[in-house]
């Protein structure tokens, strides 16, 4: 794993997720996770609420998103120890949808127990299966998963955001 490709994983999240935006009708915005419910913070950088509720997300700088991007998803998901394009997909697939989601979904497409951490056997089916596979074996899972959500209002730009992901993937393979 190189400085190049955490790098590459933090910028396409930068520019995916924008500016700041608080809209009340997104359940992330609220620091309860629920609409209405708590303080209307908002999200920045996708940086939102109700993740983060003790932050002051209007007023969050990039290089502390990226801190965090850092700590709470790359990290976690172990993104150092796994191929390129799988840590690539892993880390926007956790950051979207939230870490044990995205590594029980790795570890149903690598055939190992899916217990949503990453550990050395996870690890190492990551290095030893055959990548193109793994990645669009993965990929589907995270396509189904938007899909099974039924929400209209997002359903095409996860779709977007994943067929991205697939594209900048099959570079790196």
């Amino acid at each position: 794993m190189s400085a190049r490709v955490w790098e590459m994983a933090k910028n396409i999240t930068l520019n995916l997720e924008g500016g700041y935006q608080c809209q009340p009708s997104d359940k992330g915005n609220w620091t309860s996770g629920k609409i209405g419910v708590g303080e209307l913070k908002g999200t920045k950088y996708g940086i939102c609420a109700m993740s983060y509720p003790d932050l002051d997300i209007a007023s969050l700088t990039k290089e502390q998103a990226e801190y965090l991007y850092k700590k709470d998803y790359w990290g976690k998901c172990k993104c150092d120890y796994i191929p390129d394009a799988l840590s690539i997909a892993l880390f926007d697939y956790a950051f979207n949808s939230g870490v044990r989601r995205a590594v029980k979904d790795l570890q149903t497409a690598l055939g190992v127990k899916a217990d949503g951490v990453i550990g050395n056997q996870t690890i190492g089916a990551c290095n030893r299966l055959p990548l193109r596979q793994i990645v669009d074996k993965y990929l589907q899972l995270r396509l189904n998963f938007v899909i099974s959500l039924h929400n209209k209002k997002y359903e095409k730009g996860w779709v977007n955001r994943i067929n991205r992901i697939r594209t900048i993937c099959e570079e790196l393979i």
